[in-house]
């Protein structure tokens, strides 16, 4: 049997040699958390996202702001800034809505080598695309929503977010163009042909796809019709364009009987055009009676119309001139040079008569008559 003494001895022996071991063999560990505890920045990650699922959207970003300024090196400090523009999306309304965009900004502006930036930059296009109104009010959120779903396809073209955006697209420039379409329709009917006519190609010429293109090209045949003989080759334009390129209208007849009593060709159909127009009405989904019954009440427009192939237009839209307005450089009016010379009288505006409008001139006092 040992004593006790010996047994003292022994552990204290294991105790130095444990400390002696311990003190000139380290040991480097990948992570510097004990493996098994979890590391502090993950904890408030995950508990932010916790907190965005149960709609606790402040005390979300309350916790991911205390990440992002405690733990500045954390892995998890691009997700954690994701996650504030998400809550705020989630949370949604005007107030919601613009400082999600915000932050969506700021984190392609921070990671824009990221695949999260493309999806940032499609909650942007979103983001405008839940404000739309109808055709028939404020236009606002669709351009934005236009613009911002062009970003997408211009920076991230490779990204799985692109074909997606580009559908997107194509349903905000079918309601903006609808929007336009419908101003043209409403000068043309109160005899507005030159406005009319401007309005109705600037629709064609810049939303092609547009499910009504055709019909604003008949609508701009028909103002020019009604502006007289000397706008003849315009609509015969207009003609040609409605037998070419949408081969499929109902306006296609009523066309060629008119480019017939003009005297001008008929054009050949293109085929390509043919295909695409029968791709979009074979693909057409239309809305059912409950949907159709209670669209009144819902804000956003209805875009079941909108191409569903082709290439968006991604141009900025061109100002059309009406046509009765001169073309710029058009000899009208004051011919002559134009001088520039400094001032060298200030009083010359009030004492030279030729300076001011004729109504305005000083009155000169009549001569005095001769005394008999």
């Amino acid at each position: 049997m040992f004593s006790n003494s010996s047994i003292r001895l022994g552990a204290a022996l294991l105790a130095l040699t444990a400390a002696s071991s311990c003190g000139f063999k380290h040991k480097k560990f990948e992570n510097p958390i004990v493996a098994d505890t979890e590391q502090p920045d993950k904890i408030l990650f995950d508990k932010a996202v916790k907190d965005i699922e149960k709609g606790r959207y402040e005390i979300a970003r309350i916790t991911l702001n205390t990440l992002l300024n405690t733990y500045e090196s954390s892995e998890f400090s691009a997700k954690a800034k994701l996650a504030v523009a998400d809550a705020w999306y989630r949370e949604g309304g005007t107030r919601g809505y613009s400082q999600a965009e915000a932050e969506y900004k700021d984190f392609i502006l921070f990671y824009p080598a990221m695949e999260e930036a493309a999806e940032s930059q499609k909650r942007i296009c979103d983001i405008h695309i839940k404000q739309m109104e109808k055709p028939d009010r404020d236009p606002n959120q669709a351009l934005r929503a236009e613009q911002e779903c062009k970003q997408v396809l211009i920076q991230f073209p490779n990204s799985r977010f692109a074909p997606e955006a580009e559908q997107t697209l194509r349903n905000i420039q079918e309601v903006i163009a609808e929007s336009e379409y419908r101003v043209g329709e409403f000068y043309r009917s109160r005899g507005s042909y030159n406005a009319a006519a401007n309005r109705l190609g600037g629709v064609a010429d810049q939303y092609p796809l547009f499910s009504k293109a055709d019909t604003s090209l008949w609508g701009e045949a028909q103002s020019f019709n009604r502006l007289g003989p000397a706008f003849r080759s315009q609509e015969a334009d207009s003609l040609v364009r409605i037998v070419h390129d949408y081969p499929l209208s109902e306006w296609v007849d009523e066309a060629k009987a008119r480019l017939t009593e003009l005297e001008v060709r008929i054009p050949e159909a293109d085929q390509l055009a043919a295909a695409r127009m029968q791709f979009d009405l074979d693909n057409r989904v239309r809305p059912g009676t409950l949907s159709r019954s209670f669209g009144f009440m819902r804000r956003g427009p209805d875009t079941w119309t909108a191409a569903k192939n082709g290439a968006p237009q991604m141009n900025a839209p061109k100002q059309n001139i009406p046509p009765l307005v001169p073309a710029a450089g058009a000899t009208a009016g004051f011919q002559g040079d134009v001088t520039v010379a400094p001032v060298t009288n200030p009083q010359a505006l009030e004492q030279n008569p030729d300076a001011r409008p004729a109504n305005q001139q000083p009155q000169q006092p009549a001569p005095a008559k001769p005394k008999p």
